[in-house]
C-alpha cells in the first residue's frame, strides 16, 4: 500500500530507537560469530589456512544478499524485509550450533553464510532510519542506530563466556544457540518499526540511470571509502583472535580485546553525527583514516596484550569515522525513488570488499604472520585519502555534490 512517509521528529526518533535496539541484538550475534568463527574453524578445518573461512563465508553471504535484500525491500517494504532477514539469521544460528555438535566444517561454513545474509538485511537499518528523518536529522539518525552496537560489546562477549561450555565437552555450540535467542528477540523489535512503504514497480529502473548516478564524484568517493573502511577493519579483526591465541594469549584475553574493539566501533556514534554536521563527512573520514593508520602502526610495533588492545580500539574508532561518514555521503547522492538501487550497489561493493579481505586475512596470517596483516592496511588508507583529495578538487570545480 502506498502512503506518504512521515517526516516528523517523533516518527524518526521512534524508528531510530527501535532500529538501534535491533542493531544491538543483530550486532551481538555478529560479535558472537566473529569471536568464535576463527577458533571453530581451527577446531574443525583440516587445513589451518582455512581457519578463517567461516568468517569469510559470513561476509560472502552478506555480499551475495545485499542487492536482493535492497530490491526486495523496495517491493515489500522495510519491516517485512527485516523480518525475513532475521528469520534467515535464526536458521543460520541453529545450523551453526548443530554443525559444531556433529563436527562438520562444511556445514558450519553454510551456516555462517546464512548468518551473513542476516547481516545484509541488518546493514540497511542505517539507511532505513533516514526514510523518516528530515535532512537536519539524517547524520544523527544514522549515528543513533549505530549506537545500538555499544550494547553488543557487552552482550556478545558475555554470552560467549556464559554459553561456550553449554554442550561440553563440545565447545562453542552453545554460543550459537544464544545467538538464535537474540535473533528471536530482534524479530519482536523489528515488528514494531513504522516505516510506510512507497512501492516502486521497477526499483532498478526508477529515477536517473545507475550509470549517471555512479558518475557523481561524491558517490564514488563515498562508496570507495565505505569499502576500504569496512574492509580494513574486518581484515584485522578476523585474524585477531587466532593471532592472540597463537602468540600465547588466552581465549578470554581475545574475547576481552574484541569487546573493547566493538565498543570502540560504536561508542563514537554518540558524537559522530554531530562531528559530521559541524565539520563535514570528508574531514571526519580523513580523521578515521589517520586512526586506522595508528592502529596498524600499533599492531606492527608488538604482540603484547597492550598492543592488541590499543590497536583494536584505534581500529574500531577509525572504522566508525570512516564508515558513518561514508554512509552519510551516500545518502546525499540519490533521490527517494533511487535509494534502493544506490544502497544495493553501495553495500554490494562494501561487502564484496569485506569478503575478499576476510578470505585474504587468514591466508596472510598463516603464511606471513601478524605484522604482514597490519602492514597491508597502509595502501588501503592511501586509496581513501586519494579519493577524498580528488573529491575536494572536484568540489572546487563545482561538481563535488549533485543537486537532488
Amino acid at each position: 500500500m502506498n502512503s506518504v512517509q512521515p517526516t516528523t521528529d517523533a516518527a524518526a526518533r521512534r524508528n531510530a530507537f527501535l532500529l538501534a535496539v535491533a542493531q544491538a541484538l543483530y550486532s551481538s550475534s555478529t560479535v558472537i560469530l566473529i569471536t568464535n568463527a576463527g577458533l571453530v574453524g581451527s577446531m574443525l578445518a583440516s587445513d589451518q589456512g582455512l581457519a578463517t573461512l567461516p568468517a569469510s563465508t559470513f561476509v560472502i553471504g552478506t555480499a551475495l544478499s545485499t542487492v536482493p535484500a535492497s530490491l526486495l525491500m523496495g517491493k515489500i517494504g522495510r519491516r517485512p524485509g527485516f523480518l525475513l532477514g532475521a528469520l534467515i539469521g535464526l536458521g543460520g544460528a541453529l545450523l551453526a550450533a548443530y554443525a559444531i555438535l556433529v563436527q562438520s566444517f562444511e556445514m558450519f561454513c553454510i551456516a555462517t553464510l546464512l548468518c551473513g545474509s542476516y547481516q545484509a538485511f541488518g546493514q540497511y537499518y542505517r539507511f532505513a532510519v533516514v526514510d523518516t528523518a528530515r535532512e537536519s536529522f539524517k547524520a544523527k539518525a544514522i549515528s543513533w542506530v549505530m549506537i545500538g552496537g555499544v550494547a553488543s560489546a557487552f552482550i556478545g562477549p558475555f554470552l560467549v563466556m556464559a554459553t561456550r561450555d553449554l554442550f561440553a565437552p563440545v565447545l562453542f555450540a552453545g554460543c550459537f544457540v544464544a545467538s538464535a535467542g537474540l535473533t528471536i528477540l530482534a524479530m519482536g523489535i523489528l515488528s514494531l518499526i513504522n516505516i510506510p512503504h512507497v512501492k516502486t514497480s521497477h526499483s532498478m529502473g526508477s529515477g536517473r540511470p545507475l550509470s549517471t548516478l555512479l558518475r557523481q564524484p561524491r558517490l564514488i568517493a563515498a562508496i570507495v571509502a565505505g569499502m576500504m573502511s569496512y574492509g580494513m577493519m574486518n581484515f584485522v579483526m578476523t585474524s585477531t583472535p587466532i593471532a592472540m591465541v597463537g602468540c600465547g594469549l588466552s581465549f578470554n584475553a581475545a574475547a576481552f580485546v574484541i569487546q573493547w574493539h566493538v565498543l570502540a566501533m560504536y561508542v563514537p556514534s554518540f558524537f559522530t553525527g554531530h562531528l559530521i554536521n559541524r565539520f563535514g563527512a570528508p574531514r571526519v573520514m580523513t580523521a578515521g583514516m589517520l586512526l586506522l593508520t595508528a592502529a596498524a602502526t600499533t599492531g606492527v610495533s608488538g604482540i603484547g596484550m597492550g598492543h592488541f588492545t590499543v590497536g583494536l580500539i584505534l581500529l574500531g574508532v577509525g572504522w566508525n569515522f570512516g564508515f558513518v561518514g561514508a554512509t552519510t555521503m551516500v545518502t546525499d547522492c540519490y533521490r527517494s525513488e533511487e535509494k534502493n538501487k544506490v544502497q544495493a550497489v553501495n553495500d554490494f561493493a562494501v561487502f564484496t570488499t569485506v569478503a575478499i579481505a576476510s578470505l585474504s586475512s587468514g591466508k596472510l596470517l598463516s603464511s606471513l604472520g601478524w605484522t604482514a596483516v597490519n602492514l597491508a592496511i597502509f595502501p588501503m588508507v592511501l586509496v581513501v585519502l586519494a579519493m577524498l583529495f580528488w573529491l575536494k578538487k572536484s568540489h572546487g570545480r563545482g561538481v563535488g555534490r549533485e543537486v537532488q
